[in-house]
Formats: C-alpha cells, structure tokens, sequence
C-alpha cells in the first residue's frame, strides 16, 4: 500500500506554475525597457512579482508530505 501514494510536489500546484509564468512574462516585458524605466519601476514590479511564486514555495516547504488525492 505504500508504493501506491503519490506525494504532492510543488510543480502540483496551479498557483505556483501560474505565478512562476507571470513571472517569466513580467521579465520578458521589463526587459525591453529603457534604463531609467528598469531602474525604477521595473526594479520594483519584477521584485513584487517574483516574490509571488518564492512564498508558495516557502510555504510549501513548511509543511509535511501531503499526498494528493
């Protein structure tokens, strides 16, 4: 019975896969701007973003197998 659990990874997560695209997007778009732009408000969006996908996965990390259903 052991063999037949499946644990939940993080990649299970729709939030996380989701959030980890936005990510790539809001990168590939700040990117294409112009330094003082980057430097600014680009700096900060890509940081907000970014840390949208890090704290799932930290608290994903907290807590103790799950197995999926």
């Amino acid at each position: 019975m052991e063999a037949n659990k499946k644990y939940l990874t993080l990649n299970d997560i729709e939030a996380y896969k989701l959030s980890f695209h936005l990510s790539n997007y809001v990168w590939d778009i700040i990117i294409r701007w112009n330094y003082f732009a980057q430097n600014t408000v680009g700096s900060q969006f890509v940081t907000a973003v970014d840390s949208i996908s890090v704290n799932i996965a930290e608290g994903f990390g907290r807590q103790n197998k799950i197995l999926s259903i």
